[in-house]
């Protein structure tokens, strides 16, 4: 990814995490990614998982913090930049402990 074009600011009618972050065009995979200002911290408490078959990250999501809508915490926290791209069985994946979240 070593060419990005068109720096633009998304509105959200929403509150949003990625309201304030810049997006860019990555012209070697032809689509938008966001900018990233700040991670969770990795001193953040966590549970090891194990991916199973046919999970997703917002089915994870729903399994630990009984929504979907977290997702992007698991993504976050293990450095994953698409969570389009479905986990591999197998994979470890830690979790981190929602009520003890910080960003660095």
């Amino acid at each position: 990814m070593d060419k990005l074009i068109d720096k633009a600011y998304k509105k959200y009618k929403r509150l949003s995490r990625y309201s304030s972050f810049p997006y860019y065009y990555d012209t070697n995979q032809n689509k938008y990614v966001y900018g990233t200002l700040s991670h969770l911290d990795p001193t953040t408490p966590y549970s090891l998982y194990t991916v199973k078959k046919n999970d997703t990250y917002d089915s994870i999501s729903l399994a630990f913090y009984n929504t979907p809508t977290y997702f992007w915490v698991i993504c976050d926290f293990n450095k994953i930049n698409d969570p389009f791209n479905p986990p591999v069985e197998g994979t470890p994946l830690n979790i981190p402990v929602l009520s003890s979240i910080e960003f660095q």
